[in-house]
């Protein structure tokens, strides 16, 4: 039986395909925060979905990335839709519009997205404003796990005085919190992931932040092999809490079809899946359990969210697939991965993390 969700989006998508991917983006930004298709009251998950990670529980472990709701105007309806956590952002210290348009690509063809937005938010003030209203009496906090995913202005940027700032200003709104250092789109962005750097960096967090809420870093993709193992040595040593498995990738695999895959930007969608879930298991092995991991890139399918918690996630994150499926993504991923428990003969969800390692 399809839910108000199905009934009112789906006939929409194909109308929405035919807009700029830009338009299309800030109309479904727009429909969910009038509450178009969101239900009234979240329904409730199956328990055997479940997670505990982080020190806190998740109703389920299919999670919105960042990128989506940049400003945190959605967060509620996004959890109502079915969502076991949202994060919002990217958000940066300052304002900022972001890098010349066009700047986001739908590659149909392909199932994936190439975007070089550059970090484009309201800035931290208005971010923080929205995400204390969702502290705000009954019926405003969404009931999910919020995070806030963090990044630095592209001009007039000190990441060792913005990121302990950024963190200041959601600690107390926030569920937990993401250090983006792997966006390709923001000029020497992604340096910051090196291990000696990544060591000054969370020296300078943990220098003004004696308590926080649990703090994780977003990787990127296209790391050599030989840098994964030091990184993730200083993340433990550092205090970090968990590790994003991945952010867009700047590869660009020959079996593109689309006319847009010579585009600048990060590739994310159904091309990125076989290399995230590749790093995912190279960053379990290395981690060991020390750390709570998130596998993002590529996942569309019940399967895929399977595959990742096999191969070491305890949550996911999509967006890709979100914008391709709409908001019924979310139902029949969890309906598939009930289904394949089922199948296996499996309780929670939690018993199959790490399987496949």
């Amino acid at each position: 039986m399809k839910d108000l969700t199905d009934i009112l989006i789906s006939p929409m998508l194909p109308l929405v395909r035919k807009l700029d991917p830009e338009q299309a983006h800030k109309l479904a930004i727009d429909a969910l925060s009038l509450g178009v298709g969101v239900p009234a009251k979240r329904q409730k998950d199956d328990p055997a979905l479940a997670v505990r990670t982080l020190g806190m529980r998740f109703p389920n472990p299919i999670g919105m990335a960042a990128g989506f709701d940049k400003n945190g105007r959605v967060i509620r309806p996004l959890a109502r839709i079915g969502f076991g956590f949202v994060e919002a952002g990217t958000v940066t210290p300052r304002p900022q519009a972001g890098n010349p348009k066009p700047r986001l690509f739908r590659l149909d063809e392909d199932r994936a997205v190439i975007n070089r937005m550059g970090f484009n938010n309201d800035g931290i003030d208005r971010f923080a404003v929205r995400l204390a209203k969702l502290q705000r009496g009954k019926g405003y906090h969404p009931g999910v796990p919020v995070g806030a995913n963090l990044g630095i202005n592209k001009v007039g940027a000190d990441p060792e005085k913005d990121y302990p700032d950024l963190i200041r200003r959601v600690k107390h709104y926030v569920d937990y919190v993401v250090l983006n250092l792997s966006s390709p789109n923001t000029p020497g962005l992604r340096s910051l992931q090196g291990a000696e750097r990544l060591t000054g960096l969370l020296a300078a967090i943990s220098a003004v932040h004696e308590e926080r809420p649990p703090l994780l870093i977003k990787l990127a993709p296209d790391l050599a092999e030989e840098e994964i193992g030091p990184i993730v040595e200083a993340a433990v040593a550092g205090g970090v809490d968990g590790l994003i498995i991945s952010n867009t990738t700047l590869a660009r695999p020959a079996t593109l079809r689309s006319r847009f895959a010579g585009e600048a930007g990060g590739l994310s969608g159904r091309p990125l899946r076989e290399r995230a879930l590749t790093m995912l298991r190279e960053v379990a092995r290395l981690v060991n359990g020390r750390l709570a991991l998130i596998g993002c890139g590529g996942i569309e399918t019940g399967a895929d969210v399977v595959d990742r918690i096999r191969a070491g996630a305890d949550l996911v994150q999509v967006y890709s697939a979100f914008a391709y499926d709409g908001p019924a993504l979310v139902g029949r991923l969890k309906h598939e991965v009930l289904g394949i428990m089922r199948e296996q003969g499996v309780e929670s969800i939690g018993d199959l993390k790490g399987a496949d390692l």
